[in-house]
């Protein structure tokens, strides 16, 4: 049997940003770089594991907004934070999702919490003593399942149990309108919270989880 495995990259936005933002004369100018930038990393990433040139890439977007390429049977998911820029590859697996996000990134944690998580979700990280590292796992997951949905922002996400465990980093959770998908946390170097989903497929064995390979660059 084929293993199935997803490749994820993470790099330090600072190595793909030539300039910063006090280089531009207004914030949209810088994020409009910024995201190219971007592209042009995620699109060098993807040609290399095909060995293929960039300018064979040809992409086009599901009816949700969600990128795909056209060109070639690998499926992709990408995502940044202020610092860091993570992208996850798979042939085999179609439905992938990734987030990143910062440990330190300050945000209205309790306010957040109450709207996005789950009951059982939110009493799990008053009875962890409000746990940054757990909240964040959780935030990484709804958003990394929501994307490998395809469904993004369209699903209410306090009522995605992502049943995510204070020390275990990955597990599976099940939604009427999404179905299933498992995922994988990944603390690195105790400064960022990286989680990738993808639909989970049975088989005779049961869910089978592929491998997934992590690269920091």
């Amino acid at each position: 049997m084929t293993i199935r495995t997803i490749e994820i990259h993470v790099q330090a936005l600072a190595q793909l940003l030539k300039q910063d933002k006090a280089d531009f004369t207004d914030l949209r100018s810088f994020n409009h770089y910024k995201k190219e930038q971007i592209q042009t990393y995620r699109n060098y990433l993807l040609a290399k594991k095909l060995d293929c040139e960039i300018e064979d890439l040809n992409f086009s977007k599901h009816e949700q907004g969600k990128p795909f390429l056209t060109s070639h049977s690998l499926h992709f998911n990408h995502s940044h934070s202020q610092q860091y820029y993570a992208l996850a590859m798979s042939e085999p697996v179609k439905d992938i999702g990734i987030d990143v996000e910062e440990l330190d990134r300050m945000v209205r944690f309790d306010a957040l919490a109450q709207h996005a998580f789950h009951p059982e979700e939110y009493q799990t990280w008053q009875q962890h003593g409000q746990n940054r590292e757990y909240w964040f796992k959780v935030w990484t997951t709804k958003e990394a399942i929501l994307k490998a949905s395809g469904l993004g922002i369209r699903l209410d996400l306090n009522s995605l149990n992502t049943q995510v465990h204070p020390s275990h980093h990955g597990g599976m959770c099940t939604h009427p309108l999404i179905g299933t998908f498992a995922y994988q946390n990944f603390i690195l170097n105790h400064t960022i919270v990286v989680t990738v989903a993808w639909r989970a497929e049975q088989s005779c064995r049961g869910f089978q989880f592929p491998q997934i390979q992590m690269i920091q660059h």
